[in-house]
């Protein structure tokens, strides 16, 4: 390359510098080289522990290509340093450029927030039937910007993340069984014993309500035209609905079948004493003091 230079009559100072910066260019392309490569190893490397780690494959492709970002933007500021340019100015650029983006994507990148945490620490799964973010339903899936809900009526509600995660999150099946609880008014001229102990033998024909723990039936209070009682059980998350039902059913005929009053509200009007023809309207008869 010398003599190259020598021929088209460089001066001496020109050659080192075309020298240098040949130089400075090779070994920038050279780490751009290497760099791609070793960048695409770690991040593939990075994914593949992921998903031996049982992390979501969803996760783990959006860490995978996150990380692999991240070494790229690193080796390009690295090869223009490698060039003599000045890095300075990029990083501040960056830096800016990144500012901007966050703030004008402010919640999509807290729907993506949220979307990893949801996906990394499953407080739901799919199928589970959950309440999140205020809406009712079955887990369809769930992806880094959005939770996908199918409601009880058959309706797809799709959840944003920030919503889902920044609120409560009720999961009814998680824990495999659930309790229910009826309430049922009875006449006050009704033996409540006899009431309770037929609710007793309606448990125990009933296979669908467990018996540990074990199901129960108390007085909650005197209503205005009743006496209430309130019933809890408990069955599988899958058996619970029908469980409940059938049982209500069965509380309805059995008390028909022995007499016991369901009361429905009654309203009692009692007339103080007659009315004269002198009497103004919405005043009270005169009381017979003698």
């Amino acid at each position: 390359m010398i003599d190259l230079l020598d021929r088209l009559g460089i001066d001496h100072a020109m050659r080192v510098l075309i020298t240098t910066y040949a130089i400075r260019i090779g070994l920038a392309v050279l780490l751009l080289v290497i760099g791609f490569w070793i960048a695409a190893r770690l991040a593939n490397f990075g994914r593949r522990a992921l998903v031996r780690a049982r992390v979501d494959v969803t996760l783990a492709l959006f860490l995978r290509n996150l990380i692999y970002g991240v070494m790229l933007a690193l080796l390009f500021i690295q090869v223009l340093g490698t060039m003599g340019v000045p890095t300075a100015s990029f990083i501040a650029a960056i830096g800016a450029a990144g500012l901007a983006i966050g703030l004008a994507l402010n919640s999509s990148l807290s729907n993506l927030a949220w979307g990893v945490l949801l996906i990394l620490f499953r407080p739901f799964r799919v199928g589970d039937f959950v309440t999140v973010g205020g809406v009712d339903g079955t887990v369809e899936s769930v992806n880094l910007m959005h939770t996908y809900l199918i409601t009880p009526d058959n309706r797809q509600a799709v959840v944003p993340n920030a919503k889902v995660g920044g609120d409560a999150i009720i999961n009814y099946n998680v824990r495999g069984t659930r309790r229910f609880e009826l309430k049922v008014g009875i006449g006050y001229g009704d033996d409540i014993g006899k009431a309770m102990q037929l609710v007793q033998d309606l448990f125990a024909a009933e296979p669908r309500i467990l018996k540990d723990p074990a199901p129960g039936v108390w007085t909650e209070g005197l209503g205005d035209s009743s006496v209430n009682l309130v019933i809890r059980g408990w069955a599988t998350t899958t058996d619970m609905w029908e469980a409940q039902t059938a049982l209500l059913r069965r509380i309805k005929e059995r008390f028909d079948e022995e007499g016991i009053t369901l009361p429905y509200p009654q309203s009692e009007i009692r007339l103080v004493g007659p009315a004269s023809a002198d009497t103004p309207v919405g005043a009270r008869p005169a009381r017979d003091r003698s």
